[in-house]
């Protein structure tokens, strides 16, 4: 009968463990943008992160990130673009200094995200962006001595769904997204 007991309490009211939660790494994580520049050559650009979170139970096959990008760090490596890409006819980086990605659905393969749903709003505008995870790992981190994740994702936008039209069509509008993250368990 104690046996039984034990059997119940254990399998009735053990709680399930909790989702591990990990705080975006901003000296390791930034959006990538690419597009193709008049056709001649393909153009990158880098939005580093302002500050973020990863939420992940793969036992369970959940997962959670809230991303936001400083847009008033974009870098491409030529100043004068990067000023002109802050301006109004961009990122209007003075009046929407942020860009953000906030997952609504994670789905996996095996233990593993394999693509994040969710929302991604850039000057005020919301639209739906699906990235589908190209690589992904959890480990113990050999320099913080924390447990960390990392992996990378990739999407394509089109730039004048988030009123980025400038130079259309001769500048093509889908661009091309590639999310570098790094993330220490809390």
């Amino acid at each position: 009968m104690k046996t039984l007991a034990t059997i119940f309490l254990a399998i009735c009211c053990t709680a399930a463990p909790a989702a591990d939660t990990y705080s975006v790494d901003p000296n390791h994580t930034h959006a990538t943008f690419s597009f193709s520049h008049l056709g001649f050559s393909t153009f990158h650009g880098k939005l580093p992160v302002q500050r973020g979170s990863i939420t992940l139970d793969s036992a369970q096959k959940t997962g959670a990130v809230e991303v936001t990008f400083e847009l008033k760090s974009v870098a491409t490596g030529v100043p004068k673009f990067d000023e002109h890409l802050r301006s109004k006819d961009f990122f209007d980086a003075g009046n929407h200094p942020t860009a953000t990605f906030k997952s609504t659905k994670t789905a996996f393969k095996g233990e593993s995200p394999s693509s994040l749903s969710g929302d991604l709003t850039i000057k005020g505008v919301t639209k739906p962006v699906t990235l589908e995870v190209t690589s992904f790992k959890c480990g113990p981190h050999p320099m913080m001595k924390v447990q960390a994740c990392g992996a990378n994702a990739t999407a394509k936008i089109k730039r004048s769904d988030f009123g980025l039209g400038y130079a259309l069509p001769a500048v093509p509008d889908e661009i091309g997204l590639i999310l570098e993250v790094e993330a220490m368990k809390k």
